[in-house]
This record gives structure tokens, sequence and C-alpha cells, in this order.
């Protein structure tokens, strides 16, 4: 069993060292859409579409990376004050009673949402937006960060059953 959630945990943090560089991306065609605007007096609706979308994407496929690396918020004066083992209770039952059914609920609404985007062919509704497929991949992302969470909401459940068990053998 901690041989998969190290294997989840593994394509979590991946995903999110990968996905950083979108930042990056941000950061330099910011500078184009600026120097663009103020320099050339013209502007691209392609460039600061796309800007957003790799917000979004860093937002969403960020998320399970964020919480393996343990850099959610969460209210540490009081976790932080917990043993060891309250600590593993917690994390067991935030997973299963929180998290795993926040992510069904989130696949769950979302899975038609993005179909009927891939279905329409939807492309940008801006004049010289981004053109198909780009909105529906992007919507894509929605179903794929409800997935990430769950296996990394696993991940944690797994660790803290673990934790709890040699907990117990030890007593």
């Amino acid at each position: 069993m901690l041989t998969l959630a190290t294997r989840l945990e593994a394509i979590n943090r991946f995903i999110g060292k990968t996905i950083a560089w979108l930042a990056l991306a941000m950061v330099l065609i910011t500078v184009v859409v600026v120097i663009e605007r103020y320099l050339f007096e013209s502007g691209s609706i392609r460039l600061q579409e796309s800007i957003t979308f790799m917000h979004a994407l860093v937002f969403m496929l960020a998320a399970a990376y964020t919480l393996a690396a343990g850099d959610h918020v969460r209210v540490d004066i009081f976790y932080s004050t917990l043993s060891p083992r309250a600590q593993a209770w917690v994390d067991l039952l935030g997973s299963l009673f929180l998290l795993l059914p926040f992510c069904v609920f989130l696949l769950w609404s979302s899975w038609g949402y993005v179909a009927v985007s891939w279905d329409i062919k939807e492309a940008s509704q801006e004049a010289g937006g981004l053109p198909y497929p780009f909105i529906p991949l992007m919507k894509s992302a929605i179903p794929v960060t409800a997935l990430l969470l769950a296996g990394q909401g696993l991940v944690i459940g797994a660790r803290s059953l673990t934790r709890l068990n040699v907990d117990a053998s030890e007593t």
C-alpha cells in the first residue's frame, strides 16, 4: 500500500514541479503583452487569454502537489499542538470525510461541463481569442484536478493508517 502511495505522490510532485514552469511563461508573456500595448499600441487577445488559462492550470494542477508538500492552509495553531497520533487521525478523517467527498463532487459536477465543451468544439468567445481545442483542454483540467487531489488524499490516508498502526503496535 505504501509503495502505491509513494508512486501516486511522485506523480503529483512531478506534475507540480513541471506545471510551475508555467509561472515563468506567464511572466514572460505578460511582458510581451505590456510591450505590445504601450510601445506598439496594439495587443493580442490570444496572449492575454493564454495568461489567464496558464494561471488556471497552475492553480488547479498544482493543488495536489501543494497538498503533498503540506503547504495547504490549515489551522496549524491547533494541529501543531496535537500528538503525532492525533495528527494522523486528523489527516485520515480529513481525507476521508472532507477531501475525498469534495473530489467526488468536483469530478461528478465537472464531467458534463467538460463533455459539452468538447462536443461543441468550444473556442474563445472573443474575436481573435484562443481557438478550439484550448478551451476544452483547459476545462479538462477540472476533473484531472479532482483525480489528482483524490489520489493525494488516498496517499495521506494510507500514511495516516500506517502511522496509527505503528503507534498501536508500539503500545
